[in-house]
């Protein structure tokens, strides 16, 4: 069946619900024309080398030193409808949200349970004390975020199969700006589904937060701005794990 099934909550369509679905690129960033917005295209593959988009990176935590509205330093008011997911995921009543309680409440447009990988990795995005879960607090950001990669990914599923192929995972970093080979995605289709070469959103999720961070850590590298940097090799193998920013 294709489409965006619920995760057994009324009103969803695959990851959360009530999500403005965009015609393209990041929330509140216009579709790249080459590279980063106002920089030329690079050649082949290679990495946009300027500042990213206005409006953030779905997904993206708010800055240290945010205010809250209503006061500096207050945590933001929960909106009842979060409150309501939290409380449906938050199985074990802790008051906190586990990576494993988070898998069982996430569905992909194919109806699989998003990846356990993918569900680490966002709860750790927004995990502020490095406890391993989140409260509801943290929860409502990543509920925010959830929704904003559901209506990229949307955006991009033009045949509404619930899973992101070749052409479009192609034309969606192309609208974010990347401009990677064939073989490239080629490869990372292959990485997360050998047999159907197609995306989940989890794994859509999984594959964008990476290019970002690693593409991030390139950029700082390279001080030429060319797509070209020296790297050390612990310096790499602390990038690629995450060590290093």
């Amino acid at each position: 069946m294709s489409g965006y099934p619920g995760g057994g909550y009324p009103g969803t369509q695959g990851g959360y619900p009530g999500a403005p679905r965009p015609s393209g690129g990041y929330p509140g960033a216009p579709p790249a024309s080459g590279g980063y917005p106002g920089a030329p295209p690079p050649q082949g593959g290679g990495y946009p080398g300027t500042a990213p988009p206005q409006g953030g990176y779905p997904g993206a935590p708010p800055p240290s030193g945010y205010a809250a509205p209503g006061g500096y330093g207050q945590q933001p008011q929960v909106d009842p409808s979060v409150q309501q997911w939290f409380s449906a995921v938050d199985t074990d009543r802790s008051g906190q949200i586990s990576a494993q309680e988070l898998q069982r409440a996430l569905v992909n447009g194919n109806w699989s349970h998003f990846s356990e990988e993918a569900c680490r990795m966002m709860i750790d995005m927004y995990d502020k004390n490095a406890s391993g879960s989140i409260d509801v607090n943290e929860f409502q950001q990543l509920f925010s975020a959830i929704n904003q990669w559901k209506g990229v990914f949307q955006g991009y599923d033009k045949d509404k199969s619930g899973t992101i192929e070749q052409s479009e995972l192609t034309q969606a970093f192309q609208q974010m700006g990347y401009r990677f080979t064939p073989t490239f995605v080629q490869n990372l289709l292959a990485k997360y589904d050998s047999r159907t070469r197609r995306l989940t959103l989890d794994n859509f999720i999984v594959a964008c937060v990476q290019i970002k961070r690693l593409t991030d850590g390139f950029r700082s590298r390279d001080r030429a701005m060319q797509g070209q940097a020296t790297i050390q090799y612990e310096d790499f193998i602390g990038l690629a794990m995450g060590v290093h920013q």
